[in-house]
């Protein structure tokens, strides 16, 4: 399977993904755990279909550290014992900020408290631009049928 279009070899494609990839720098170096920021983005790819994000931060989660029980269970992370009241509440969080079209008032005020709960104001920053970054991401490769399965950690830098 090839993609329907090579972003990155094309000019207008290959610039926009360098200017995101530069926008996610400020929030992998801010305060979010790195273990959090890795949940979120598998999340959301999960939710949204994508496949290659999905592969990709499995990936970067395990050579992280991360558990495989605890990825496992990110689909079903309600019911999943092995996360923390915090990331719990970035998980809730990025469901429904991924989710906006379901939910006639997009994020609920009960969600935002508990991320608020548990992160700081530049934390929730950081979940906020996270969560857009990752539905750009995936929605660009939902688009194109960016393959998956390929990814290999520190590919892209």
């Amino acid at each position: 399977m090839d993609a329907r279009l090579n972003l990155f070899g094309n000019a207008v494609g290959g610039k926009f993904l360098r200017y995101i990839n530069s926008a996610g720098k400020v929030v992998s170096d801010s305060t979010l755990p790195a273990a959090t920021q890795e949940l979120v983005k598998i999340r959301a790819s999960q939710i949204n279909g994508c496949g290659f994000c999905t592969d990709m931060h499995t990936k970067d989660a395990t050579h992280a550290g991360e558990t495989a029980i605890r990825l496992n269970m990110v689909a079903a992370w309600r019911e999943a014992t092995v996360f923390t009241d915090a990331e719990r509440a970035a998980l809730e969080l990025v469901e429904q900020g991924t989710r906006i079209a379901d939910a006639a008032g997009g994020v609920s005020d009960e969600a935002w408290a508990n991320a608020a709960r548990h992160h700081d104001e530049d934390q929730l920053a950081a979940l906020v631009v996270l969560i857009a970054l990752i539905n750009t991401y995936n929605r660009v490769n939902v688009i194109v049928r960016q393959p998956a399965g390929d990814y290999q950690p520190g590919q892209f830098g």
